[in-house]
C-alpha cells in the first residue's frame, strides 16, 4: 500500500481541492444549479484527460513541442495572473446576457480555462504526476490521479452549499480576496518558472 499514500499525498496536496472552492464560487456566480453541475463536471474530466496524457506521454510531448516545467510554470502563472486581475478590476462589471443566453457557452470556457487547467491540474500537479510515475509506475500514480479527481469533483459538487451558508455578501469577499492570493500564487509560479529557467541554463 505504500507506493500508493506516497503517490496519493503529494499530488493530492498539489491539486489542493479545498483552495479551489473561492475561485469556484467566484467564477460561477450568477449560474443555475444545472449550469454549475455541467461545468464542475467539465472541469474535472479536462483535468482528467491532461493528467492522464501527461501521465502516458508527458515526457515525449514536451520533447516534441520543446518545453519544459519551467515554461509550464510561466504560461499557467500569467494565465492566472490575468484571470485574478480580471476578476478584481472587473468582476462585478460581467457582462451578461439579460436573457440568459451564451451561459452555457461561458461555463464551458470557464469549465476548461481557468478551472480545469490550470487550477485543478497546474504546474504542481503535472509535476507531482511526472515525479509519481517515476517513482512508484504506473497503477499507483493512475489510481491516485482518479481518486483526486473524485475528491475534487465532490469538494466542487458540494461548496455551493458553503457559499449559501456563508451569504452572498461574505462569498463576494472572500472570492476578491481569493483574487488577491491567486494573483500572488501567479507570480509565485512565474517566478519560480523563470529561476528554474535559469538555473538550467
Amino acid at each position: 500500500m505504500n507506493p500508493y499514500i506516497e503517490s496519493f499525498l503529494p499530488l493530492f496536496v498539489a491539486i489542493n481541492a479545498l483552495g479551489v472552492i473561492p475561485i469556484y464560487l467566484a467564477v460561477t456566480e450568477g449560474m443555475t444549479a444545472s449550469q454549475r453541475r455541467r461545468l464542475t463536471l467539465q472541469a474535472v474530466i479536462t483535468a482528467s484527460l491532461v493528467a492522464v496524457l501527461v501521465l502516458f506521454a508527458g515526457q515525449l510531448i514536451f520533447s516534441l513541442l520543446g518545453i519544459t516545467v519551467n515554461d509550464l510554470r510561466v504560461g499557467g502563472g500569467l494565465i492566472l495572473l490575468v484571470l485574478s486581475t480580471s476578476n478584481l478590476i472587473f468582476g462585478d462589471f460581467r457582462r451578461r446576457d439579460p436573457r440568459g443566453e451564451g451561459m452555457e457557452e461561458e461555463g464551458a470556457s470557464v469549465g476548461v480555462v481557468p478551472l480545469g487547467i490550470p487550477l485543478i491540474i497546474g504546474p504542481a500537479a503535472i509535476t507531482s504526476v511526472l515525479v509519481s510515475r517515476e517513482a512508484f509506475g504506473y497503477l499507483p500514480t493512475l489510481t491516485s490521479l482518479v481518486l483526486n479527481m473524485l475528491i475534487v469533483f465532490l469538494v466542487l459538487l458540494f461548496s455551493p452549499w458553503l457559499g449559501r451558508v456563508m451569504g452572498n455578501a461574505v462569498s463576494r469577499a472572500v472570492g476578491k480576496v481569493s483574487s488577491l492570493f491567486l494573483a500572488a500564487i501567479s507570480v509565485a509560479l512565474i517566478r519560480a518558472g523563470i529561476v528554474g529557467m535559469i538555473q538550467a541554463l
